[in-house]
């Protein structure tokens, strides 16, 4: 039987990763798509074979995910939501496999990184693997008691592994913050919670050209919660472009007259999104 695309949200990865737990989580009434990688997921969308998609865009302990930041300047998708997922990694082995058994462990570079120190306690070597239910998945198959993967409790479900050490993650606040991707904007409604906007710009070339660009907000009474710089991949001698994450949406006066004045100093901007705030965002 066929899925109707409509029901369909997108992640990069395998059944079991965390991105497949942030879908359940927040969209449990839709069917998911695993996707190879992050540009599959934006073609799944743009192309009609998934209403939504899902991806990371940054995580407490490891930092912003930079691929993402590369591909949503090239993308007409439109961020329609966005979801604090608490990250928790779990050391997977098969079954009979124990801590001693153990010699190397294999996961996505950001989940060796999130839990290195946790790693290096237990003296174990490390191999970076392009998904942890990927890993996961490979360890269920290899079936070798000196190998784990470091991957989500539904990865242990889905392959049947068992957990060796819950909670290797160093921080026990270890958060990733995801959004979501459609193809057309929505009109967010503040009866489900706050208004925030996020937007791309390009300052031109001037001195003080980021504080000029910005003074409009402060005038105006805006609260920034992100900003990020971004030189667009292989082009070094490019202006800098900066995603911005403000409270507000651009049908405000007040955040009107921020967007007139940002345009005064800047070479381009897009809005990527206006979308209503996790419920969990310290605002």
């Amino acid at each position: 039987m066929t899925k109707d695309a409509k029901n369909i949200i997108a992640f990069q990865g395998a059944p079991g990763a965390h991105s497949d737990m942030a879908c359940r989580q927040v969209y449990p009434y839709m069917d998911t798509l695993p996707c190879a990688s992050f540009e599959d997921v934006f073609e799944a969308v743009s192309s009609g074979k998934a209403a939504l998609g899902l991806i990371p865009i940054e995580n407490s302990q490891a930092g912003r995910v930079a691929e993402i930041h590369n591909l949503l300047p090239r993308t007409s998708l439109h961020i329609v939501g966005e979801y604090f997922q608490r990250i928790e990694h779990h050391l997977l082995a098969p079954k009979g496999a124990t801590l001693e058994t153990i010699k190397t462990i294999y996961s996505h570079p950001q989940a060796l990184m999130q839990c290195r120190d946790n790693i290096r306690a237990l003296g174990k070597t490390t191999e970076p693997y392009s998904n942890t239910a990927i890993a996961a998945k490979h360890i269920s198959e290899w079936k070798d008691n000196s190998k784990a993967a470091i991957a989500s409790n539904l990865a242990a479900t889905l392959y049947g592994l068992e957990v060796l050490k819950p909670n290797m993650e160093d921080a026990d606040n270890n958060t990733t913050l995801f959004i979501t991707l459609a193809k057309e904007p929505i009109d967010p409604s503040r009866k489900n919670g706050t208004i925030i906007t996020t937007l791309l710009f390009a300052i031109r070339n001037i001195p003080a050209g980021l504080y000029k660009s910005l003074g409009g907000f402060a005038t105006n009474g805006i609260n920034l919660l992100k900003i990020e710089s971004y030189i667009p991949a292989g082009t070094m001698s490019e202006s800098a472009q900066f995603f911005v994450t403000f409270e507000g949406s651009p049908e405000e006066k007040r955040v009107q007259l921020a967007m007139e004045e940002l345009g005064f100093f800047t070479k381009s901007v897009r809005i990527l999104g206006v979308y209503n705030a996790d419920k969990s965002r310290k605002l």
